[in-house]
């Protein structure tokens, strides 16, 4: 995701996109385990979309 469209959602959207992402970052993180992903790049782009969410969470909540 892109910050700007990061910036547009709602507190219970980004806290509801932080937990599908974190869920799908980790099944894919175990499926690679297991055999390689096809293209392991897909688990650097979800665990940078995690801490996109994370810091606009966290800015949100010291404003």
């Amino acid at each position: 995701m892109k910050q700007s469209e990061i910036k547009e959602l709602s507190i219970a959207d980004l806290q509801e996109k932080l937990g599908a992402l974190k869920k799908n970052y980790t099944d894919l993180k175990m499926a690679h385990a297991i055999t390689p992903l096809e293209n392991p790049l897909e688990l650097r782009s979800l665990r940078k979309s995690v801490a996109r969410i994370a810091t606009e969470l966290t800015k949100r909540e010291l404003q």
